[in-house]
């Protein structure tokens, strides 16, 4: 019989990324409900959706997400939409008696200033990012609700804490949109219009690690489906979570002007100091995870292509 596993978030980037996996490798009942059909921030609705729906497996990856602006602006919503969600889904998979969950979290539940490369060891040993902050804690809220939930319950719900992500399903949101999503809009656009100039934000020295979508989707695959005793070997029950990254990093600089070659725009890249430049570096350590058989297998140049192909596929849904 086949196991019934909810994607929660199933149309966001990872989520759908998830869902199409587990379609190609098959054996599984996929369970998915739009934000209309259930609103994860309602504790009655994902209460009785759960008791209804009998759920073997959650991947928990529904949340409030964007860029630096978008958090920046909006810290009530991302603090209080994705506290809700983790705290729901997870209590509510907990009294229905749901087999195992993985909760899907960020990088940036991680110190501004934490060692490079960043280790799940990390966590809560410093100030967070100001930017962000309130997406982070919900975040790290989630990671605590489920080791808690593990130790008094003896649940076997897991965490992993993906880099940066990019690729198909991204959002291409004017203000809101990520680095990446961000500037293959502009430099489309740029093209379309012969601009000879695009302004980007900061100073283009911070370092950051990019991971194309599918490959998180493999990686939460391979998690979800290890044996306990496995990741018991390297998750200590109150520093469970694993981090999932390609293991490089680049600077903004030479990402934007991988993403202008490839995009095909000829003009100038200026940089602009006075906007926000976020976190120095950021670079996951993702040995645990590798350490137990799971490494990435799409490169950033062959990403990004797959990235800007999907967009210019999709370009009249991205841009409403």
């Amino acid at each position: 019989m086949k196991k019934r596993v909810f994607v929660a978030g199933h149309r966001g980037m990872v989520g759908s990324a998830i869902v199409r996996l587990l379609e190609r490798t098959g054996g599984a009942e996929i369970i998915t409900r739009s934000r209309d059909e259930l609103d994860l921030t309602s504790q009655a609705a994902v209460a009785a959706f759960f008791q209804a729906e009998r759920i073997d497996q959650v991947y928990l990856a529904a949340a409030k997400v964007g860029g630096i602006h978008a958090n920046d602006t909006y810290p009530a919503e991302f603090l209080y939409e994705n506290i809700m969600i983790a705290a729901n889904v997870i209590d509510s998979a907990h009294h229905a008696n749901v087999g195992r969950l993985l909760f899907l979290g960020s990088s940036c539940i991680y110190p501004k200033l934490a060692p490079q490369p960043i280790d799940e060891a990390s966590l809560m040993t410093g100030p967070l990012e100001p930017t962000n902050e309130p997406y982070a804690i919900a975040k790290i809220a989630g990671i605590k609700l489920c080791e808690s939930y593990n130790r008094q319950y003896g649940r076997d719900y897991r965490s992993i804490m993906p880099t940066n992500l990019y690729g198909p399903g991204d959002s291409y949101h004017p203000e809101n949109a990520h680095v990446i999503p961000a500037l293959i809009r502009r430099f489309h656009a740029a093209t379309e219009q012969n601009s000879d100039e695009i302004v980007i934000w900061g100073s283009g020295t911070p370092l950051r690690e990019f991971m194309h979508v599918d490959d998180m989707a493999s990686a939460s695959v391979f998690l979800m489906n290890l044996d306990r005793q496995a990741l018991g070997q390297v998750a200590e029950p109150m520093l469970s979570h694993l981090n999932a990254g390609v293991g490089t990093d680049c600077s903004i600089r030479d990402l934007a002007e991988m993403l202008a070659d490839l995009s095909g725009f000829r003009g100038r890249l200026v940089f602009d100091p006075s906007k926000p430049d976020g976190t120095p570096r950021k670079l996951m350590d993702s040995s645990k995870l590798r350490s137990l058989g799971w490494s990435p297998g799409i490169s950033l140049k062959d990403g990004l292509r797959d990235a800007i192909d999907w967009y210019h596929a999709n370009i009249r849904q991205v841009r409403g």
